[in-house]
């Protein structure tokens, strides 16, 4: 680790994570610029179904469209240094983060999702964690796994925040309605994937997000 933080406390306020590319890679560049000028912090490029080349060519388009926040590349550690990302996420079955450090430059953000205790141990060497599902059960457990997993609750979220002892976002189920009770749990921050970038307007959904958080007094 360096003495500065790689990735700013503020960065991890609001995470839009990419649901799909169903409107095209120009279309998914337009939601995540709308999600930003909302309020979202940093995005994460999740698109497990698209080919490396896709994911490369989206994550282009986002970062010519959006240089004003931190892009991180879930799962593909590889396509997040050809596109020269500012980071990457990694899910419960991808390598670990102390891995990833030994090859990857200095600079890379690496954020490493957490739905257990079991996933504590891969923490080591990372710069934030994603924990949950917090109140939903989802097939993006925290925001790069893949796998199925039930809904935490705040107990369990706070939980796991002090046991990682990193900055924690949490995923699963974020809305408006519980986004300050998140914060008062210790949340850094939230991650949020089709309630914002699948949204009709993701600008306003990401204003209202940003204001619930705000009400926590965090």
């Amino acid at each position: 680790m360096t003495d500065a933080p790689r990735v700013r406390a503020e960065a991890l306020r609001l995470v839009a994570v990419t649901d799909s590319l169903r409107d095209g890679v120009e279309g998914l560049a337009r939601r995540a610029a709308a999600a930003v000028r909302g309020g979202a912090t940093m995005l994460t490029l999740r698109l497990p179904d698209e080919s490396p080349r896709d994911l490369a060519n989206a994550a282009r388009a986002i970062r010519a469209i959006v240089p004003v926040v931190p892009l991180l590349v879930s799962d593909r550690v590889d396509v997040a240094l050809a596109v020269d990302a500012d980071g990457v996420h990694l899910g419960s079955y991808d390598l670990s983060a102390a891995a990833v450090r030994r090859f990857a430059p200095e600079r890379l953000i690496i954020g490493v999702s957490v739905g257990s205790t079991q996933d504590v141990g891969r923490v080591e060497d990372a710069d934030f964690v994603a924990i949950g599902p917090v109140f939903a059960a989802s097939a993006t457990a925290a925001a790069g796994d893949a796998r199925e997993s039930a809904a935490m609750g705040v107990e369990r979220f706070a939980e796991l925040v002090k046991a990682c002892a990193l900055p924690a976002v949490a995923v699963g189920g974020v809305s408006s309605f519980n986004a300050a009770a998140l914060m008062e749990a210790g949340a850094a921050g939230v991650a949020v994937i089709s309630a914002l970038l699948g949204a009709a307007d993701p600008m306003r959904v990401a204003r209202a997000l940003r204001s619930a958080q705000d009400a926590s007094g965090r």
